[in-house]
């Protein structure tokens, strides 16, 4: 019988993996598209990638797999949840009813205006066109809510969406956990602004040639532990991480030649992205326990090195040095204390990307109301533009003059994303309890940055997190790692402790 089960797992896992390599496929296509693709070929590629969707969607709703995974799902292999053959079957039968439940005429469907959608969204943006944009939001939301309701869910239709990206999260844990952090953020944030102190931020804007800034980017990237042998990185419009295969893991940036943290504090974020793909077990990969467990999981890493470690001052005690080599003409005059402070500004600003750790939670809040009004029909898409002014003021003061820096800035909506911002203020959260256990466990981790030490960091990601891929939920991850549920509160002591010496803060 033992026999008769490994057999059966066996196809099931060569199944899985062969599906996979169609995927693999799709990635590189959806890279390339990003990257190099001519403005010609969206039209056609788009084709490509629904046709792909659908030979991968047939093979996902195989009834033969179906079959397999349920006698699989009762036999002594799943018994033991967390083992290899546990877990692999426990997920692969999750997303075999999840898919089963998915017309392919939809999933196709998704696919083609999420590949055109992003192609008119560039555009749109480029040129502050909101009506342009506003037929992709409409027909992005129309089809998302087609998505919920295949899926079923039982209180809200973003549950069935967050189910995609954060599985297990439902709408209601998230609102007391994003309300619970805003109401710690929002006292610090104004403590800040009421100190009346601000660092020079000049000093980033000075002129930073591109060909440099990509030169110092690479050597972050490759000394905190991204691997070039298994990875490059590109330019593209909106930054991203992909993996087209166990030893293929492509990360893209973008460059201002005349603000020095969009390129470099991007990078790291990508990088950190893809430290966590290349310390999946390679030999899983097409199988649960190959893949990552959640985006939120996902963005704790590259919260991690974009912040936590990036942004530390004992990173650039490090870095600056070389840095100041680098660009001469820009730092020649910038002591290492004002760099630090500068790339630490904390003030409300427009772009999420660029926003400083304190109010960057602040925009995810915001889009993750927006997102809800828009799935339940009670936002107009009409009216995005001026609930988005309306939010920013609200929660950061502040308005957009234009569309392009308002509610088109960010690629997720055209590209079929709903349900993935909040997963970033998950990310931080996660990683400020990840890294304050591993800073405790490794006995310090600021000495080893000052040092040029991150391998031991790297490392320890490597074997509490990423090599375990899907074999325990976020949450349960959480726990085994840290020994206490997710909470605010690492978060706010590093935000505390950091910003408080920056602003000199009482208490």
């Amino acid at each position: 019988m033992s026999q008769s089960y490994e057999r059966v797992y066996a196809q099931a896992c060569r199944h899985a993996r062969e599906s996979a390599l169609l995927s693999a496929c799709e990635s590189t296509l959806g890279w390339d598209e990003r990257t190099m693709l001519p403005v010609q070929g969206a039209e056609y590629r788009a084709e490509q990638m629904a046709y792909l969707s659908g030979l991968i969607h047939q093979r996902r709703t195989d009834r033969q797999l179906g079959d397999w995974l349920g006698e699989l799902a009762e036999s002594p292999l799943a018994a033991d949840p967390h083992s290899d053959a546990g877990a692999n079957i426990r997920q692969l039968k999750r997303n075999y009813d999840r898919a089963t439940k998915l017309p392919q005429s939809l999933v196709e469907e998704l696919s083609r205006s999420a590949s055109l959608g992003q192609h008119i969204w560039e555009q749109a943006r480029r040129d502050n066109d909101f009506p342009r944009f506003a037929g992709v939001l409409a027909k992005t939301y129309e089809l998302k809510r087609a998505q919920a309701d295949a899926y079923g869910y039982e209180d809200s239709p973003y549950d069935a969406l967050l189910e995609d990206y954060e599985p297990g999260e439902r709408v209601a844990h998230l609102t007391q956990v994003l309300a619970d952090l805003r109401d710690a953020l929002v006292p610090l944030v104004a403590q800040i602004a009421a100190s009346g102190r601000q660092p020079d931020q000049s000093i980033l804007r000075r002129s930073f040639p591109t060909a440099r800034q990509s030169e110092f980017g690479r050597k972050v990237a490759s000394e905190i532990g991204f691997d070039f042998r298994r990875g490059r990185i590109d330019v593209t419009a909106h930054p991203f991480c992909t993996s087209l295969g166990p030893h293929d893991t492509r990360l893209t940036t973008r460059y201002d030649e005349h603000f020095f943290s969009t390129a470099l504090f991007g990078t790291m974020h990508e990088a950190g992205h893809g430290m966590y793909e290349q310390g999946l077990p390679a030999d899983q990969f097409g199988l649960p326990v190959g893949d990552a467990i959640s985006l939120g999981i996902h963005e704790s890493q590259s919260r991690m090195w974009e912040n936590l470690v990036g942004r530390s001052e004992s990173f650039w005690r490090h870095f600056f040095p070389q840095a100041a080599r680098i660009f001469p003409e820009a730092l020649a005059d910038v002591s290492p204390e004002a760099f630090y402070y500068a790339i630490n500004d904390v003030q409300p600003s427009l772009i999420r990307v660029e926003a400083d750790e304190a109010t960057y939670n602040l925009h995810i809040l915001m889009r993750f109301e927006l997102e809800q009004a828009l799935l339940s029909g009670d936002l107009p898409v009409a009216d995005v533009p001026s609930a988005w002014r309306e939010k920013y003021k609200s929660y950061l003061g502040i308005e957009p003059e234009n569309d392009a820096d308002g509610s088109m800035q960010d690629v997720h909506w055209s590209a079929g994303l709903v349900g993935y911002f909040p997963t970033y203020s998950l990310g931080n959260l996660y990683a400020s309890q990840f890294f304050e256990i591993a800073d405790q466990e490794l006995g310090g981790l600021h000495q080893q940055f000052e040092r040029g030490e991150f391998v031991l960091l790297r490392e320890w990601l490597r074997d509490k997190i990423h090599r375990h891929g899907q074999r325990y939920k976020a949450g349960e991850l959480v726990e085994r790692v840290t020994g206490k549920p997710l909470s605010h509160e690492p978060l706010m002591r590093h935000l505390r402790g950091k910003l408080g010496r920056l602003y000199l803060l009482p208490g």
